[in-house]
This record gives C-alpha cells, sequence and structure tokens, in this order.
C-alpha cells in the first residue's frame, strides 16, 4: 500500500496508547504453541489421572447396560430414553477431562495477553475473503515461516516417538495377541511416555514461539517518527495551534486590561521598566490591581494614564514588589498594606 509506512521506517517503539489501542482490537501476542503445549500437558494430565477411573465407570455403565438389554424397551419413548441416559452416563464419566481441556485451551490464551474480550475480530471484513488478499497470506513470509516451522516440528515428533518406542518393539508384538483388559495398562504406559516427550519438546518449542512471535509483534506495532507527532498533536494538541491560543487570550487579557486602566485610583510606577494601577474606594476591603506591566506594556499603562489624570507615584521597590505577587482584579498582599495606604493617603491629599 502506498499510504502504509516503509517497515525501514518504524524506528520508534510503540507508544502505551498504540499498545492500548492494539489490545482492545484484539492485537496481541498469540502462539499457537503455547496453546499446543496447553492441550498436550492437559492431555498427559488426563491420562495420567483420570484414564483409569474413567475407563472404568465407562465399563461398568456399558456392562450393565448390555447384561440387561433385554429390560430395555426401544418400542416409542423407550428408545429415546435409552439413547440419552447412555449418553448421560458418557457424559458423567468424561466431564470432569472435559473440564480440565477447556481450562488447558483458556489458560494458553491468558498466560499469553491475559483476559481479552472483544468482537471486532468477528466482524466481518471484505478483505477476509478477497482473493487478492488471500493470495498474498497464502504466499506471505509468515505463512512460509509457518509451514517450514509444521514441517520441523513433524519431523522432530516423528523422530521422538521413534526413540520413545524403539526400546519397547519386541513387546509390541506380543500387546497385538493380549486381551483388551490386559493390553490397556501397557497402551497407558507408552502413550504416557510419548506424551511426556512431545510435552518436553514443546516446552523448547513453545518458548522460542512465542519470543518469535512476540517479536513480530512488537515489530508491527513500532511507529515512524511521524506517527509519534501526530499522536502527540492528537493527545496534547498542536503546539503552534496551542501557542496561537495563548497568544490570542493575552491580546484580548491586555486589551481588557488596559480599558480598565482609566478606572484606576493611582498608578506606581519604576519608573520606567514597571507599572501597576490600582483602584481603590472606601466600599473596598484592599484596593484592587486593575493592570500591570513591564517596558513596553508599562510604558502603555503610563500613557492612559496621563490621558486620564490619573496620578501616577514612582516607588521603585513597590512597583516591583507588587508587579510580583498582586494578580488582575485581586486585592493587594495585606503585607503590602501599609506602603499602598500611605501611596493613596498621599494621592487624596494631593486632590484636596
Amino acid at each position: 500500500m502506498a499510504d502504509e509506512p516503509d517497515e525501514s521506517e518504524k524506528t520508534e517503539d510503540p507508544s502505551e496508547k498504540k499498545l492500548k489501542d492494539a489490545f482492545e482490537k484484539g492485537n496481541v501476542v498469540k502462539s499457537q504453541e503455547v496453546n499446543s503445549w496447553f492441550m498436550l500437558t492437559a492431555a498427559t494430565l488426563v491420562i495420567l489421572i483420570f484414564s483409569n477411573g474413567m475407563s472404568t465407570d465407562l465399563a461398568q455403565t456399558l456392562k450393565s447396560y448390555l447384561e440387561n438389554a433385554h429390560s430395555h424397551s426401544m418400542e416409542g419413548r423407550g428408545g429415546d430414553v435409552f439413547l440419552a441416559s447412555v449418553m448421560w452416563a458418557v457424559f458423567a464419566a468424561i466431564s470432569l477431562p472435559f473440564l480440565v481441556f477447556i481450562v488447558a485451551a483458556l489458560a494458553g490464551n491468558v498466560v499469553q495477553h491475559g483476559l481479552l474480550f472483544q468482537t471486532e475480530t468477528m466482524t466481518p471484513k471484505l478483505s477476509k475473503i478477497s482473493p487478492l488478499a488471500g493470495f498474498k497470506r497464502l504466499f506471505s513470509m509468515t505463512s512460509l515461516v509457518n509451514f517450514l516451522k509444521s514441517l520441523v516440528k513433524l519431523t522432530i515428533v516423528t523422530l521422538l516417538i521413534v526413540l520413545v518406542m524403539w526400546p519397547s518393539q519386541d513387546s509390541l508384538e506380543v500387546m497385538v495377541s493380549m486381551d483388551v483388559a490386559a493390553l490397556l495398562p501397557h497402551v497407558k504406559v507408552l502413550s504416557l511416555k510419548i506424551l511426556g516427550a512431545v510435552v518436553a519438546l514443546y516446552s523448547v518449542v513453545a518458548i522460542a514461539d512465542y519470543a518469535y512471535q512476540r517479536q513480530q509483534w512488537w515489530n508491527k506495532l513500532k511507529m515512524t517518527m511521524q506517527e509519534v507527532k501526530d499522536e502527540y498533536k492528537q493527545q496534547e494538541g498542536d503546539p503552534i495551534v496551542k501557542a496561537k491560543i495563548r497568544q490570542i487570550r493575552m491580546e484580548r487579557g491586555r486589551k481588557r486590561m488596559m480599558a480598565a486602566v482609566p478606572e484606576a485610583s493611582v498608578v506606581i510606577t519604576n519608573p520606567t521598566h514597571y507599572a501597576v494601577a490600582l483602584k481603590y474606594d472606601k466600599s473596598m476591603p484592599a484596593p484592587i490591581c486593575l493592570a500591570k506591566g513591564v517596558d513596553a506594556l508599562a510604558l502603555k499603562i503610563r500613557e492612559i494614564a496621563e490621558e486620564h489624570d490619573i496620578p501616577r507615584v514612582e516607588n521603585r521597590p513597590l512597583a516591583r514588589a507588587l508587579h510580583g505577587v498582586v494578580e488582575i482584579d485581586q486585592e493587594i498582599p495585606p503585607e503590602h498594606y501599609k506602603a499602598v495606604a500611605e501611596v493613596i493617603g498621599f494621592v487624596m491629599r494631593q486632590k484636596r
């Protein structure tokens, strides 16, 4: 696809957001070999723990049915009742082993990526039934790797079974002529040997395949520098737009501040670098800062004050201190009451 980034351009590790989005969409690490290992282990446990009890229960149940076959009516609903009782007996015998397989199937997925409930992967998509997309998947590098893995696994497992069975080759000829009851213990022992060897082999295969699948999944989720920038813009906002918004807000705040200067009672200056416009009347508990600024903004405040005949008082320490601690439309701090009161008192005496 022309719009898709080149794999060589994906140099950045996936972000937390991309990992979270991938998990929510069902795009997680999944190794089929890990699932196979859990199922093989479950089969081994079932044969080791439940085979004797399961076979005994089934044998007794079927023997009872056969010995009392004459007492079961097959006419009308009798046949359905008899078939249902047989099926229920079989289900009761295999229910616990079946539950072990279900737990193993769930554990194989939970161990790899935790609990995951989502329906997006089951949603029908045209790309899944597209002949061209299917042809690409069939002859992709992933398909080739999976084919080679299956071929290697089949060869190794076959050799492993031969190695396990070879010491027992003499007993195999004898087992052919054995009674079924005597044969089952021998079959169980051979089955456990084979499954134990396969499980041991699959432990290595599952670990290696999971590491490979995780690396492939991680590489596919890697991001280009442009994707990192775009994601940052989506989460934090475009820095250029945010700077422009801040600039607009500052300009609007400055205009409102300048419009309030004519209402000031006094402007305290540095005299050239700082200017703070204060308003006070007897109804106020404390003077309020209407405007403040440095350099060019301070000069603009002084010009407006001069245009509207607002008294200007030079007090370098007070102007600098008020500019640093008081905000627009806020009362001055109590520690400056005395100094500001002296200035306002001086202004009022000058007016009188």
